[in-house]
Order: C-alpha cells, then sequence, then structure tokens
C-alpha cells in the first residue's frame, strides 16, 4: 500500500521503537491525525491470551467517562412496557417482529447498536446469520439482550464500547476524537486499560500486555510503554 505525503511526514514525528509516555503519546496521535474530518482514536492491545482457550477470551462492554465523540443509533426489539421504556430513553428506533422484517426483507441496517429483551431472542435467531457478520447480534455478555433496556440505552448514548479480543488475543477500542482535548483521551485510555487489566483472565502467566498502541484514523502508529499503567 503506497502512503500518501502527508502521512510520511507525519509519520517523521514518531520514533519508531520508542515507547512514549501515555502523556507523549496522545499529544503525539493528536498532532499526526491527517484526514480533513474529525478522526477517531484508536487503542490497540496486544494481550498474552490463548483465545482458542475459552476462559481466554475478553468479551463486554464498557462505559468511557468521556464518551467517544460518535452518537451511535440505537434500536430496540422489545414489547409492551420495555418498548415504552426504550422510547423514553432515546432509543432511535423501537418495535418487534415488524423491525425484524424490516431487516430481512429491505436489508436495513441504519442503526449501530441492536438491543433486545430476552423474550425477543428466539424471533431474532433466525436472523443470526445476517446480524451475526455485522456483529449486530445482542449479546448477554454486552449487555444487549436485557430487561433493562433504559440503562443500556442510556449507556450506548453516553458512548458505551463493546470490545473483544480477536484470533490474536489483541483488543482494539476507539477512546475518542482527536478533537477531543489531551485529558479527555488520557482519562479514556486509564479508564479501558485499568478495565482490561482488571479483567485478566486468572490463568494467565507472566507478562499480560505485551504492547499498546494508539493510533487516528488512517495516521501511524505510536507506541506506548506498558509500565505507564499500574498494573
Amino acid at each position: 500500500m503506497k502512503k500518501g505525503k502527508k502521512y510520511i511526514e507525519v509519520s517523521k514525528l514518531v520514533e519508531k521503537n520508542k515507547l512514549y509516555t501515555k502523556e507523549e503519546a496522545i499529544k503525539l496521535v493528536k498532532q499526526t491525525s491527517i484526514t480533513k474530518f474529525d478522526s477517531s482514536i484508536e487503542l490497540a492491545l496486544r494481550l498474552n491470551l490463548d483465545t482458542k482457550k475459552a476462559d481466554q477470551q475478553l468479551r463486554g462492554a464498557f462505559v468511557l467517562p468521556n464518551g467517544t465523540g460518535k452518537t451511535k443509533k440505537v434500536l430496540v426489539i422489545a414489547k409492551g412496557d420495555q418498548a415504552k421504556a426504550a422510547v423514553a430513553a432515546g432509543a432511535d428506533y423501537v418495535g418487534d417482529t415488524d423491525m425484524l422484517e424490516k431487516i430481512e426483507k429491505e436489508n436495513w441496517f441504519d442503526f449501530d447498536t441492536m438491543i433486545a429483551t430476552p423474550d425477543m431472542m428466539p424471533a431474532l435467531g433466525k436472523l443470526g446469520k445476517i446480524l451475526g457478520p455485522k456483529g449486530l447480534m445482542p449479546n448477554p455478555k454486552t449487555g444487549t439482550v436485557t430487561m433493562d433496556v433504559k440503562k443500556a440505552v442510556e449507556e450506548v448514548k453516553k458512548g458505551r464500547i463493546e470490545y473483544r479480543t480477536d484470533s490474536f488475543g489483541n483488543v482494539h477500542a476507539i477512546i475518542g476524537k482527536v478533537s477531543f482535548d489531551e485529558q479527555k483521551l488520557l482519562e479514556n485510555l486509564n479508564a479501558f486499560v485499568s478495565l482490561i487489566i482488571k479483567t485478566k483472565p486468572a490463568v494467565v502467566k507472566g507478562t499480560y500486555i505485551k504492547g499498546i498502541t494508539v493510533s487516528s484514523t488512517m495516521g501511524p502508529g505510536i507506541k506506548i510503554n506498558t509500565n505507564d499503567f499500574d498494573k
């Protein structure tokens, strides 16, 4: 892949093998953003996990202290009082089988997160093949299958992120936008890394966090010293 002029220019600001402090890395990630739009800032953690083993897979959801800077569209699949609660909490779309039919027949995906009550899961199961590959299938582990739809909708709107380990044991998360001030980005970074440290599987021996990299959309990766966090 050919790197553009701007990328090459900003890459010079980043020392290849240097491990930066959190503060330096956040400053640099803002300086090395090259997009005309307000870039997202992504965090990548390389973890010492064997994800072939079920007890070494991490998956969950987390509300960042300062949100992600992106407002997510929420679809809630529920009936009765739960549907009313979803509307009151500010869900963008609320329905039950009518919405599921719309997805199936019209290939409609104008939402980022789907929340469902447990009683709707059998009906949703039929759409597993469509929703699963898009990462849209509600799941109790991420709080998207719940009887408390009000709380779930509010959390997603506040900037809740979902995370899971990939097959190499890496976890990726958006921790904000380039327009965020450094303090807010640092708070989000610290909060997310602390969460990953807290959820370390008991079976893991030796170094748990092998590497931490932060980057803006299309910008270069900046390595952070893992010792900068309380492990």
